[in-house]
């Protein structure tokens, strides 16, 4: 009785929520803002981040600040929904905060590989103090990879970074230190399905998982055969496991020559048939749109709580992603036809 109340509970809170998210007129509207402050009046004036944007100085509120705002609101409605979820809300809310961190970490690393680490310390999110193992007045005030690794001290993340210490003379391998940071996240993420799902919703959380990890792969194969001319054997290292490309489909994607025949290896997966559907102008955009389209559609037709809870947090960060790319490319003056090519929700259809 009471696991089915849940359901009901997450499915109606889920739907309702994803009721409340930016329509294509909000879309519209921000694009035609002039400055940051006027994307915070707008966004507090007329869409459901008014209680989080409350008591900012509008005037003067800083880029960093508001995407630290935004940010707060997506982390808190997703973990709130997953409360509400008596199967895997609990653990996926371990899942979020794991996440947070991650992109924490990643952030704090590029800036101090970029020189300029006191631009972290301006959109340190706040509001994770209460929920993350990691020291953010240390990570924030980080001046040297020794301190990052003094930062996350009492976290595993200090046993992942730790072989990665800096060489004179050898340049800091970000993509390496990516990679060992979302492997341990997905394992982690895979692990939960498998022991706290069954049946038909762990084969639709699988399915989600696993052909968005196919597609991130299918870019990364891309950018690196593009702008580096990498081998094989070097692109396969970068993978992420868990995927269902493999075997000979890989292997061909692997040794194709042109776009076309990776096209071809990769129409041989789900993840690749369901992307020859989507709307696209850049590589980089392609597991995003698939994560937005799958999840606006189980929200609309699964019947499984924890595939609908999983769907709008999809679409939440497909949202925030969008809102990101407003708020950069008007506070760098970029021409707003070319920031609104790039937005993900309104390219396949805000109101749907």
């Amino acid at each position: 009785m009471l696991s089915t109340l849940s359901s009901n509970v997450v499915l109606s809170k889920a739907r309702a929520m994803y009721g409340r998210r930016l329509t294509e007129k909000n879309y519209r509207d921000l694009l035609s803002c002039q400055s940051v402050p006027e994307i915070a009046h707008y966004l507090r004036a007329n869409t459901d981040y008014t209680s989080i944007l409350a008591g900012i100085s509008e005037s003067d509120i800083h880029r960093g600040e508001l995407e630290a705002r935004l940010k707060q609101k997506q982390f808190e409605d997703s973990s709130r929904l997953c409360r509400y979820d008596l199967s895997i809300g609990e653990h996926f809310s371990d899942f979020l905060i794991e996440r947070a961190e991650i992109e924490q970490i990643l952030h704090c690393l590029m800036f101090l590989t970029a020189g300029t680490p006191e631009e972290y310390l301006i959109s340190l999110p706040q509001f994770l103090n209460k929920h993350t193992r990691i020291n953010l007045f240390a990570l924030g005030h980080s001046k040297s990879f020794e301190d990052l690794l003094g930062a996350i001290a009492s976290t595993p993340y200090h046993r992942i970074l730790e072989p990665f210490r800096p060489v004179e003379g050898i340049p800091l391998n970000y993509t390496a230190i990516e990679n060992a940071l979302y492997n341990h996240l997905y394992t982690h993420l895979f692990d939960i399905i498998k022991h706290y799902t069954h049946g038909e919703t762990q084969k639709q959380l699988l399915q989600m998982f696993r052909s968005y990890i196919d597609l991130y792969n299918y870019v990364r194969i891309i950018r690196l055969k593009a702008f580096y001319n990498a081998s094989p054997d070097f692109i396969r290292s970068t993978l992420f496991p868990y995927g269902n490309i493999e075997g000979r489909h890989l292997d061909d994607m692997l040794a194709a020559e042109t776009k076309e025949e990776m096209l071809a290896a990769l129409k041989q997966t789900h993840a690749g048939r369901y992307y020859l559907k989507i709307e696209r102008m850049f590589p980089d955009q392609i597991p995003m749109r698939f994560q937005y389209m799958t999840g606006r559609r189980n929200i609309h037709f699964s019947t499984h709580p924890p595939v609908v809870m999983l769907s709008y947090i999809f679409i939440l960060q497909a949202e925030m992603q969008d809102l990101v790319t407003i708020i950069e490319g008007i506070r760098y003056n970029i021409p707003t036809d070319r920031i609104s090519k790039i937005l993900t929700i309104l390219n396949l259809g805000g109101k749907g």
